[in-house]
């Protein structure tokens, strides 16, 4: 019998460094914008299913890294990188010492390459972003887990990011849990200024993705589905005008190829409907604690 395997998930990662400022309305945000998502990330490791292998690493695609060709950090300790502008000083002060684990960076590259990918770049110098370190700070908040960030490849292209994915399914079994980080909905001038046009949109994109990745979904269509989103999801390009934190989603989708989509967070950010999924094997219990945070 194969081993069990980690679900793979894809995380909504708020507004810069949102959960770790006041979200009493004092500050950008009108008062609790961040109070479901943060309590929903704070479930997030203990979501896997009770058959699941330990999570030993994390290995992290962000919407704020693209490279010409997948990448990889390679460094035992990676520094963060605070690619937020405009915010309390003391957000740039943020800190998870979570290490790297240039063991794993070696065999997410030997699978990428193997899968087709042949010009696998290693990154040494890079920290994690915020992306990365922000979401994940609450939910591994001791920074004990070793984490290995990859990249988005310029383009952006879903088929891409699905192969992507696919090529790094084997890590599941390995005790890898793999994590896009991005954004469901993400049109800032909307966020800053939902309109009823916008409201709309979001609802019926929502919609969409639900149909796509979610416990009604057909696993065996939501590649193709996920391939064609540009012209096919309604109100695509008003949810997003620019696809990079959308792009996260096709490589945790690739990596559970055919498996089972969950709904594991939704809520309205500024009115606009935003949602988070895994897939494969979770923990029941726990998803309903989880949406319902």
């Amino acid at each position: 019998m194969a081993a069990a395997a980690l679900p793979t998930v894809f995380i909504n990662h708020g507004g810069g460094p949102c959960f770790f400022m006041p979200d009493d309305g004092s500050g950008p945000f009108p008062a609790n914008t961040w109070r479901k998502m943060a309590s929903n990330l704070s479930q997030l490791a203990k979501l896997p299913g009770p058959n699941a292998p330990k999570v030993k690493a994390i290995l992290v695609a962000s919407a704020h890294w693209e490279t010409e060709a997948p990448a990889v950090t390679v460094a035992a300790n990676p520094p963060l990188l605070y690619d937020y502008y405009g915010f309390p000083p003391e957000t740039y002060e943020i800190e998870w010492p979570a290490p790297g684990d240039p063991d794993l960076a070696q065999r997410v590259k030997r699978l990428l390459t193997g899968a087709g990918f042949p010009n696998v770049l290693e990154e040494r110098e890079k920290g994690f972003d915020h992306g990365v370190f922000i979401p994940l700070k609450l939910a591994f908040p001791a920074a004990d887990v070793p984490v290995v960030q990859l990249s988005l490849v310029q383009g952006l292209d879903p088929k891409t990011h699905l192969a992507m994915g696919k090529a790094l399914a084997p890590l599941r079994r390995e005790g890898v849990l793999i994590i896009g980080s991005g954004m469901s909905f993400h049109n800032l001038r909307a966020f800053f200024g939902a309109d009823e046009k916008s409201v709309a949109a979001a609802e019926s994109f929502d919609a969409w993705l639900d149909a796509t990745c979610g416990e009604d979904g057909d696993a065996s269509a939501r590649e193709p589905r996920l391939e064609r989103w540009a012209t096919d999801a309604p109100n695509a390009r008003v949810c997003h005008p620019r696809e990079e934190h959308l792009a996260p989603l096709f490589v945790a989708a690739g990596a559970a190829s055919g498996e089972r989509g969950r709904k594991t967070y939704a809520d309205k950010i500024g009115g606009l409907a935003v949602s988070g999924y895994a897939f494969g094997d979770v923990d029941d219990e726990r998803l309903l604690v989880s949406r319902a945070s």
